[in-house]
């Protein structure tokens, strides 16, 4: 089976777990190329500069201060990004100057004929031509337990709010926002983690479940789980007021 995966250049998580993917995932796979889109924590209208200054007016001097150490360190020495990790493991990057909607991009992934397409914190939200692209469909991590949290940053908001239990799901990609049917769901307890250490599991664990569900459809062997409307929340990215309440209940970013 040929695999396309579609992701960001995310410096801070992504790398070594797209590593962990590729080292379980079993030989009879082959990951042929990736879609590598630059990172865009808030969408790919706001420069740079205001993505830094949105970030700090919300999230708070310790939390910029974490992340921005971290950026500059991986900026002097980037040899763990997702680019280079692709690279070592003989993945063809695919260059994409429009849209990954747009016919032309669309053209050239299917050059690659994939069987299957593998979105790992792909940013944008996919039309009809790119999800029905490869035979075996199109396919995405979502680190909570869909339908709930729909959305983005589902670690802040199961900590904001509370929560006992979060989880990872793998569904197959419709033309809404985390909205197709459940091939593989996973629940873990939060405890007493942080939200980083919850990313960290909560990836580690996605990537298996990606493994899992690409077996499930290879082996035409899966039970589809209902992502069912009725259930849904939906979040996106916090508010200052947010970040505050997180606080205030004794939750911690790192």
């Amino acid at each position: 089976m040929k695999i396309v995966i579609i992701t960001q250049n995310e410096p801070f998580y992504l790398a070594k777990n797209i590593e962990y993917l590729l080292s379980i995932l079993p030989r009879k796979y082959k990951v042929v190329a990736a879609v590598i889109a630059s990172p865009s924590p808030f969408g790919k209208k706001e420069s740079f500069i205001k993505k830094t200054k949105r970030t700090f007016d919300i999230f708070g001097f310790n939390f910029f201060l974490f992340y921005s150490i971290k950026y500059i360190l991986y900026y002097f020495d980037n040899t763990k990004s997702v680019k280079k990790v692709l690279l070592k493991n003989n993945v063809t990057e695919i260059e994409l100057l429009k849209s990954i909607n747009h016919i032309s991009s669309i053209k050239i992934i299917e050059s690659f004929k994939p069987d299957l397409l593998v979105s790992i914190q792909g940013n944008e939200i996919f039309k009809t031509p790119i999800i029905k692209l490869a035979k075996k469909g199109c396919i995405n991590l979502h680190t909570a337990l869909l339908p709930k949290y729909r959305g983005l940053m589902p670690t802040f908001w199961v900590l904001k709010n509370n929560e006992k239990y979060t989880g990872v799901s793998v569904f197959f990609v419709d033309e809404g926002i985390d909205s197709g049917p459940i091939i593989v769901q996973k629940k873990i307890e939060i405890k007493n983690q942080t939200q980083e250490q919850l990313i960290i599991q909560t990836k580690k664990i996605g990537m298996e479940a990606i493994v899992k569900a690409i077996n499930l459809i290879n082996e035409n062997t899966f039970t589809l789980i209902e992502n069912d409307d009725s259930k849904k929340s939906y979040f996106s990215f916090p508010e200052k007021s947010d970040v505050d309440n997180f606080k205030k209940i004794g939750k911690s970013f790192f």
